[in-house]
């Protein structure tokens, strides 16, 4: 059996011992906790990803929070995508309290209270800066993947695109996108075809039904002007700490199309925007996705290869990328395997079923000769967890059940004069909540089509008039000879050359 003092050394020789870090904590053997044996996380490793998992109640959002702060304490900013409501609060000072003063003394670290710089930010109708992209930057490659439109439609889809943008339309919103695929297989058909190839009204319509779908959860909030800068999420304060960015996503838990619709968009646009940064002392941005499945649970082969392909690349751009979920197994294999940074809260074992995936979430973790993993999965408290990390190497640290420490800010949401608060104060909510509707697709398309339907009704007017012209010449003509057809028969013996001459003889007799 290992000694104290050997587990002490085991876990303070393999966390970090140089550099700038992050102390999540100390280590517990046994149920007991070890002063001063502190789990500390390179800052500069955060860009290899991560994952912070466990079942409800355990202290997942407070994990978060704890990595939130001390990143924003490091300069480093932060997106919190804040789908329960609970993440508001990092922007007041924490409440020192008995229970948390009595934790920070097992773990051998002071408890300090502290404010951050917070950016409130929303997708919808909530209080904040809002998120906005067009569909032209979206483009049709991510937008077929996240409609989930076959090879043929996808294939329209990109030749709408090229088309808009021959003919310099822009499309900025779905109203956009549903007019040019309305006008394709209508009043545009045949120039189209004619340049472009036919296009079946059928493939239209089923694209048409798809973009309703994601409309009707709340995309046509999402798709339009002005578009959201990323480097907005990278501002530091007077004091030098990162900005944390909540995203406020309360009302959109029903609606995985538009928040997988968005993250997919927010990613590719950092990965598309950011320079690369190689190896740094730290990350450019850290983001946290809460209740990942909701991205994971439906998406299609072709999103989850997206997905994939983005979390490989995006450590480059000097991103890390959090995914907080309920079970190691709401993430895909694929992905979890890109995660450095591993933090497990309790799970819980109801059921056959539940005991099968413990067992599977504990052959994420290394194998330890203190720890029983699958074991203590199920019997760690509220504010503990098994951390593996990377250290300044990259190599993986040793497994430790760890007393997390307390956040610095406020455990608990803000109240609404708090959240109007920052609001007014807020450059960004300034910036991007002014609604721009300029001149695009819609709007062209159905003056074209105004312009083709007056241009036709003047030429229709101008056949009618001509076809009435027509007619009217024929009926003249057709006057005049009734007339000569219906002459008297008085005037017609009279005039007749005989009977002149005959009158005229009578005349010159009498004359005589």
């Amino acid at each position: 059996m290992p000694t104290k003092e050997e587990f002490f050394n085991h876990i303070t020789s393999g966390y970090a011992t140089k550099g700038d870090f992050i102390t999540m904590g100390s280590a517990m053997l046994n149920g007991e906790t070890m002063t001063d044996a502190f789990v500390k996380i390179p800052l500069k490793t955060l860009n290899r990803h991560g994952l912070i998992a466990g079942a409800t109640g355990t202290g997942k959002s407070k994990t978060l929070q704890i990595l939130s702060e001390n990143l924003s304490e490091k300069g480093v900013p932060v997106l919190l995508m804040d789908i329960k409501g609970d993440l508001s609060g990092v922007a007041q000072p924490g409440e020192k309290k008995p229970f948390i003063t009595e934790r920070h003394q097992k773990i051998g670290l002071p408890y300090q209270t502290k404010t951050f710089p917070v950016e409130l930010l929303s997708l919808s109708e909530e209080k904040g800066a809002r998120l906005r992209a067009t569909v032209s930057e979206f483009g049709p490659v991510l937008l077929s993947r996240i409609l989930e439109l076959s090879d043929v439609q996808s294939g329209i889809l990109s030749v709408l695109f090229k088309y808009c943008d021959d003919h310099h339309l822009p499309l900025l919103d779905l109203n956009d996108l549903k007019k040019i695929l309305q006008y394709s297989t209508n009043e545009g058909k045949e120039e189209i075809e004619k340049e472009y190839g036919r296009i079946s009204s059928a493939s239209t319509g089923a694209i048409l039904r798809k973009i309703v779908e994601l409309e009707h959860q709340g995309g046509d909030l999402f798709f339009g002007e002005r578009s959201f800068d990323p480097q907005d999420f990278l501002r530091i304060d007077e004091r030098g700490m990162g900005f944390i960015n909540v995203l406020r996503l309360t009302d959109i838990q029903d609606r995985p199309k538009l928040f997988s619709t968005f993250m997919l968009c927010l990613l590719a646009e950092i990965y598309a925007t950011f320079p690369e940064q190689g190896d740094s002392d730290k990350p450019k941005l850290v983001i946290f996705i809460e209740e990942a499945h909701l991205i994971f649970s439906n998406a299609s082969k072709a999103l989850l290869d997206q997905i994939e392909a983005i979390v490989k690349l995006i450590r480059s751009k000097g991103v890390g990328i959090f995914f907080v979920t309920q079970n190691p197994t709401d993430v895909p294999q694929a992905v979890l395997s890109q995660l450095g940074l591993k933090v497990q809260h309790a799970l819980r074992a109801f059921t056959a079923k539940d005991r099968k995936a413990i067992k599977l979430s504990a052959e994420n973790y290394p194998i330890s000769e203190y720890y029983k993993t699958d074991e203590i999965l199920t019997s760690l408290g509220i504010g503990e967890a098994l951390i593996s990390a990377l250290n300044e190497k990259g190599i993986p640290t040793p497994l430790a059940a760890t007393m997390l420490r307390a956040p610095m800010s406020r455990m608990d949401i803000l109240e609404l004069h708090e959240i109007n608060s920052l609001v007014e104060q807020s450059k960004l909510v300034k910036k991007y909540n002014e609604t721009i509707d300029r001149e695009s697709a819609y709007e062209l398309l159905n003056e074209k089509i105004a312009y083709a339907e007056k241009q036709e009704a003047i030429e229709k007017a101008k056949q009618e008039r001509e076809a009435a012209e027509k007619a009217s010449s024929r009926t003249s003509k057709g006057r005049t000879t009734s007339r000569r057809r219906t002459q008297n028969p008085i005037t017609k013996v009279l005039s007749s050359p005989t009977v002149i001459r005959s009158i005229l003889g009578i005349l010159g007799k009498m004359i005589k």
